[in-house]
C-alpha cells in the first residue's frame, strides 16, 4: 500500500516553509527587513532557537541574508533575474530598450487582463490608491517621485495578475527602470504635454482593471507602452539630428565645441 506514517513536522521547518511561501508570492520583497528575532518569533509563536534555526537554513539556501547588527533580510539577488555584465549591455545598446519595451508590451498587457479578472477588492484598492497618489504627485512635478509611483503602479498590476513567475520576472525588469538602465523619465517631459499624456493613460488602465474589463485593460496597457516607444523613437531622432548640427558647426567655424 503507498501510504506512509504521518510525522509530525518541526518547528524550524514550519517557519522555512511560511517564510518561503511570502518571499514567492512577492508579500516580502528583496531587501526588505524581517522583523527584529524576538518580535518574529513572537509573532509566529515560536521559539527564538526554532526562529534561528530557519533562519540559517534560508540564508544557507540564498534566500535572505543577515547583517551584524541590522537583522535578516530578504536577498536583494532575487530581484534580479539578469548577470552584471547583461546589464551593462543593456545599457549601452537602444536595440535593447526597444526590445525591453516590446516584452514588457506583452507581458505586461498580459498582467493587466489577468488583473481585470481575477484581482481581489484588496488588489483594486491598492491599484486604485497608489494611481490617486500619482495624481496627487501630478502638480508637484517632481519626476523622481513620479517615476517611483509609475513603477509602484505597474508591479501593483502585475501582482494582482497572481501569477508568481510573471511577478519575478517582472520585479527583474522594474528594477533595471528603476536604476536607469533603459531610460530616465525625465526624457520624456521633454515632448509637449508628456506628463498629462502618461497620467491618463494610467486613468484609463485603472478605470479598466476596476470595471473588470480585460481586453480594456490590455488594449490601454498596450497603448501606454507603445507611445512610450514612439516618444523614445522621437528623442533618439531628436538627438541625432543635433549631432548632425553640431558637426556642421563645428566645420563651419573651425570650432571643436559649441558651448551651449
Amino acid at each position: 500500500m503507498p501510504f506512509q506514517k504521518i510525522e509530525p513536522e518541526r518547528v524550524a521547518d514550519a517557519i522555512t516553509r511560511q517564510i518561503e511561501a511570502l518571499i514567492l508570492r512577492g508579500v516580502l520583497r528583496p531587501g526588505e527587513r524581517l522583523p527584529a528575532e524576538r518580535e518574529l518569533a513572537a509573532r509566529l509563536g515560536a521559539s527564538r532557537p526554532s526562529l534561528r534555526e530557519a533562519l540559517a537554513d534560508l540564508e544557507e539556501r540564498g534566500l535572505i541574508v543577515t547583517r551584524p547588527g541590522s537583522g535578516a533580510f530578504v536577498a536583494e539577488v532575487l530581484g534580479s533575474a539578469f548577470a552584471p555584465p547583461l546589464i551593462a549591455l543593456f545599457a549601452s545598446h537602444d536595440e535593447a530598450f526597444f526590445d525591453y519595451l516590446a516584452f514588457r508590451r506583452d507581458l505586461e498587457g498580459l498582467a493587466a487582463e489577468r488583473a481585470a479578472r481575477y484581482a481581489t477588492p484588496t488588489d483594486l484598492d491598492v491599484i486604485d490608491a497608489v494611481f490617486r497618489r500619482m495624481e496627487a504627485a501630478h502638480p508637484k512635478r517632481n519626476p523622481d517621485d513620479e517615476a517611483a509611483l509609475d513603477a509602484e503602479f505597474h508591479m501593483a498590476i502585475v501582482e494582482a495578475a497572481h501569477n508568481v513567475v510573471m511577478l519575478h520576472m517582472m520585479r527583474s525588469m522594474f528594477e533595471l527602470l528603476k536604476k536607469g538602465v533603459f531610460y530616465n523619465r525625465q526624457l520624456l517631459f521633454g515632448v509637449r504635454d508628456t506628463r498629462a499624456t502618461l497620467l491618463g493613460h494610467h486613468r484609463a488602465i485603472r478605470d479598466a482593471i476596476l470595471a473588470r474589463d480585460p481586453v480594456g485593460a490590455r488594449t490601454a496597457l498596450e497603448e501606454h507602452l507603445g507611445f512610450i516607444e514612439e516618444s523614445m523613437r522621437e528623442h533618439l531622432r531628436r538627438a541625432a539630428l543635433e549631432e548632425t548640427a553640431r558637426l556642421r558647426y563645428q566645420q563651419i567655424t573651425g570650432e571643436t565645441e559649441h558651448a551651449t
